[in-house]
C-alpha cells in the first residue's frame, strides 16, 4: 500500500471517478476577474511610496540600464549591488513619463498573475472531476490567497516579491502537475522558472529548496524520483547562472565577489564586512517562539512578521486543521484496506495535496530560520491558502453546509482583521500626475558632481533626476563607509575624479548654522564629511523640491536639537558644495580612539546583539555611534554613558554603565532576545541605568 492509498482511504470519496478530468474550468473569466479585482484594489489603496522604492527600487532599475559602477559607490547602501533587473520595468515606466495611476495599474495587472497561478494550482489539487466543484475549489483558494494582508499591501507597489513569486509559483504548479502525471519536461521547466526567480531575488531560495520536497511525492520508484530531483536541480542551477551571470560578472570585476555583498565571509571583498550577514528582525529566538508564530501572526501589531500591521488568521487555522486531519487519520487507521488503484482523480489529488504539504512544511521551516519576514513568503503563502482549502473540503466532505459555514467564518474573521487592523501602504501618497514630481535647480541638472549622501534613507531615487554624469556615495546610514582601507581609497578616487564639484545631498530645506539649533546643522554635516577631508560651504547651496512624498523614516540617536516641521505637500533636499578641510581628523582622533575601545569591549561582551562586529564608528557632535544592520541596533557613547537602542521597537534607551568604567575594563553583561526585543543589562544592575 502506498502513502497515496493510505491518505486516500482515510477520506470519504467525494464522488466516483470515471476519468480524470484535468481541464481548468472557466479559466479566462477567472483570469479577467482576478485582474479587475487587482486593479480596483490598487486604485482604492492609493499610491505607495514605500521606503524601499525611494531607497533602492528606482535606483536599481536605473543602474541596470545605465552603467553606474565608475561613478557611484554604495549609492543605495548595500542594496545597490543586488541583482537589479527585476526593477527595470518600473524605471522604464517612470522614465516614460506615465502618470502614477497608470504606472501602478500596470504593476497591479502584472501582480494579478499570481492569482491566476493560484487558481491553476488549486484546481490541480482539487479531489473532484466535476467542473463546478473544481471552479468552487479554485475560487476558494484564490479568495483565501487574496485574504493575505501582505499580498494586498504589495498589489500595485514597486516591491518585487509578487513578481518573482509568480515565477516561483509557476514552477510549483509544474511540479504539482508532474506529481499528478510524471513528466520530465515539466520538472525541467519548473527548475528554470524557480532558478530565475531565485536569481532575481535571492530570498526566493527557500522556496526553491522546498521544491525538492514536492518531488518526493512523484509516483515513481526511488531511482525515478532521484532522477527527477537531479533534473530539477540542474535546470534550477542553469537558470540561476544565466540570469545572474551579467550582473555577477560586474560584481566580480569590481569587488572580487560575484554575489557582493552577500557571502562576503567566503569571498572576503575588502569593500564590505566579512562578518556573517543575517537579519534577525523576524527570526524566532527560541523553538517556543517558532511554534507559536502561526498564532502570533493573528495579532494586529507592528513588527510581528513584517514591519507594518498585517494580522493573518489563516496560518493558525491551518495548524488547527492539520491537527484535526491527523486525528482523523489516526481514527481511521485501523480500518484501512489496501486500494487496488492509485490512478483515479481522488488518489492523484491526494498525492498533489501531500506534495504541496511537504513542500510547504519545508518552506515554512527554512523561511523561519532564514528571515521570518512574510514579504519573502508570498509564493508559499498562496500554497498555504490552497492546502487550507483542501483540508476544509476534505474534512467536511459529508457536511457541505458545515464546510460553507466554516469557510464563511474564516472570511468574516479575516475580513475584520483586514478592515480594522491592517496597514495597506508603507508610504501612502495620493494619486497625482507623476510618480515623482521633482524640481531640480539648473546648476544641479547641468553640472556633473559627486554627491555624498547621509541617512538610513539613501535617497538614491534622485540619481535619474540629477545630471547623468553625476555620482552618488552614501557615506553614512544603514552601512557607514570608512575613510580608511578599500572603501576610503575608492571614495578618495571619486573625490579626485570630480573635484572641485563635490557636494553633500541630504533631507532638509537648508543646512542651518549651529546657533539656530535646527537640523540638519552645519556641525552635523561637517562631522559626517570631515573624515573624508571635507567641510560644507554654506555660501553655495541649492534646494530641491519634491512633492507628494510621505514623511521620512529615519533612525537617529538621542538629540536635543529640534527638528524643523515638514510640509505635508512638499519635501525638500538641500545640496551644498564641499571644500577641502583636514581639521576634523586632528580634533576627533583622540575621542574616537577612546570610544572605539569602549564599543569594541561592548561588542565582545555581547556578540549576539551587536553584529556584525566592528562597524565604522561615526563621531557627530561629541557622540560616537555604531549601527548594527543584523540586529537593527544602535550603540553609542555620549555624556559619559554607554547606551543602546532598538529603533524598530518602542523600547526606551538602555544605559549600560559609565564610559569611564568601560575604559578601565569590560563590564559583565546579561543580554539576549525575546519576541523580537533585544535586551542587555549590566550584571548587578536592576534596570541597566
Amino acid at each position: 500500500m502506498t502513502i497515496d492509498d493510505t491518505l486516500a482511504s482515510t477520506i470519504p470519496r467525494i464522488e466516483p471517478s470515471r476519468a480524470a478530468d484535468t481541464s481548468v474550468p472557466y479559466r479566462v473569466p477567472v483570469y479577467i476577474g482576478c485582474t479587475i479585482l487587482a486593479l480596483v484594489t490598487n486604485y482604492l489603496l492609493g499610491k505607495d511610496m514605500a521606503w524601499d522604492t525611494l531607497n533602492y527600487h528606482l535606483y536599481a532599475g536605473f543602474s541596470a540600464i545605465h552603467d553606474r559602477f565608475a561613478q557611484d559607490y554604495f549609492a543605495a547602501g548595500p542594496q545597490s549591488y543586488f541583482n537589479p533587473y527585476i526593477y527595470v520595468p518600473f524605471y522604464l515606466l517612470v522614465s516614460a513619463g506615465l502618470s502614477a495611476l497608470k504606472i501602478s495599474s500596470v504593476l497591479a495587472a502584472v501582480h494579478s498573475v499570481i492569482l491566476w497561478l493560484t487558481y491553476e494550482l488549486a484546481v490541480t489539487a482539487c479531489p473532484s472531476d466535476d467542473k463546478h466543484k473544481r471552479l468552487m475549489f479554485g475560487l476558494c483558494g484564490v479568495a483565501l490567497a487574496l485574504a493575505n494582508p501582505v499580498l494586498l499591501q504589495q498589489i500595485g507597489s514597486t516591491f518585487a516579491d509578487i513578481t518573482t513569486g509568480e515565477l516561483m509559483l509557476a514552477g510549483w504548479l509544474l511540479l504539482a502537475r508532474a506529481v499528478r502525471t510524471p513528466n520530465t519536461a515539466r520538472v525541467a521547466c519548473a527548475g528554470l522558472l524557480v532558478g530565475a526567480a531565485t536569481a532575481l531575488k535571492p530570498t526566493n531560495a527557500v522556496h526553491a529548496i522546498a521544491g525538492f520536497a514536492v518531488l518526493i511525492m512523484v509516483p515513481l520508484n526511488l531511482r525515478g524520483r532521484l532522477r527527477q530531483g537531479v533534473g530539477y536541480g540542474i535546470s534550477l542551477g542553469l537558470a540561476f547562472l544565466i540570469i545572474s551571470a551579467p550582473w555577477s560578472y560586474r560584481l566580480e570585476k569590481m569587488f572580487g565577489n560575484p554575489v557582493f555583498p552577500l557571502m562576503n565571509g567566503v569571498f572576503r571583498s575588502p569593500d564590505f564586512t566579512a562578518e556573517s550577514m543575517r537579519h534577525f528582525r523576524f527570526i524566532p529566538a527560541t523553538l517556543g517562539e517558532a511554534l507559536w508564530r502561526p498564532f502570533a501572526m493573528v495579532d494586529p501589531s507592528y513588527m510581528v512578521h513584517e514591519e507594518i500591521r498585517a494580522p493573518d488568521i489563516r496560518y493558525a487555522v491551518l495548524v488547527v486543521l492539520l491537527i484535526a486531519f491527523f486525528i482523523n487519520w489516526l481514527w481511521h487507521r485501523r480500518a484501512l484496506r489496501p486500494s487496488t488503484s492509485s490512478l483515479d482523480t481522488e488518489s492523484a489529488s491526494t498525492r498533489v495535496l501531500a506534495a504541496l504539504g511537504c513542500g510547504l512544511a519545508v518552506d515554512w521551516v527554512t523561511w523561519l530560520i532564514g528571515s521570518g519576514n512574510s514579504r519573502y513568503f508570498l509564493p508559499a503563502a498562496n500554497v498555504a491558502a490552497i492546502v487550507l482549502t483542501a483540508l476544509v473540503f476534505r474534512l467536511f466532505v459529508k457536511q457541505p453546509k458545515v464546510r460553507n459555514y466554516f469557510l464563511a467564518a474564516i472570511f468574516c474573521v479575516q475580513g475584520v482583521q483586514l478592515w480594522l487592523g491592517t496597514d495597506y501602504r508603507w508610504g501612502p501618497a495620493p494619486w497625482d500626475d507623476q510618480w515623482l514630481k521633482i524640481t531640480v535647480p539648473n546648476e544641479l541638472a547641468t553640472e556633473p558632481s559627486l554627491y555624498l549622501t547621509t541617512g538610513i534613507q539613501t535617497n538614491s531615487f534622485m540619481a535619474p533626476f540629477l545630471n547623468r554624469g553625476s555620482g552618488l556615495v552614501n557615506i553614512a546610514g544603514g552601512y557607514t563607509l570608512s575613510p580608511d582601507g578599500a572603501t576610503g581609497a575608492r571614495i578618495q578616487a571619486l573625490i579626485k575624479q570630480y573635484s572641485p564639484n563635490i557636494r553633500v545631498l541630504l533631507r532638509g530645506e537648508k543646512v542651518y548654522p549651529d546657533d539656530e539649533r535646527h537640523r540638519p546643522s552645519r556641525s552635523e554635516v561637517d562631522d559626517t564629511v570631515g573624515p573624508f577631508g571635507l567641510r560644507v560651504n554654506l555660501s553655495d547651496c541649492a534646494t530641491i523640491a519634491i512633492h507628494g512624498l510621505p514623511a521620512e523614516l529615519e533612525i537617529t540617536f538621542a538629540t536635543s536639537e529640534p527638528v524643523v516641521p515638514k510640509s505635508i505637500d512638499s519635501t525638500y533636499m538641500v545640496s551644498c558644495r564641499l571644500v577641502p578641510d583636514n581639521t576634523y581628523q586632528e580634533t576627533a582622533h583622540a575621542q574616537l580612539r577612546t570610544a572605539n575601545l569602549v564599543l569594541d569591549r561592548l561588542e565582545d561582551a555581547c556578540p549576539a546583539l551587536f553584529q556584525p562586529r566592528r562597524p565604522r564608528t561615526e563621531y557627530i557632535g561629541g557622540t560616537a555611534v555604531r549601527r548594527y544592520i543584523n540586529t537593527d541596533l544602535i550603540a553609542w557613547v555620549s555624556h559619559g554613558w554607554v547606551k543602546f537602542h532598538q529603533p524598530t521597537q518602542v523600547d526606551n534607551i538602555t544605559y549600560l554603565g559609565k564610559q569611564s568604567e568601560w575604559e578601565t575594563a569590560s563590564l559583565p553583561i546579561s543580554c539576549g532576545r525575546r519576541n523580537g526585543h533585544f535586551f542587555a543589562n549590566v550584571v548587578g544592575s536592576r534596570d541597566g541605568s
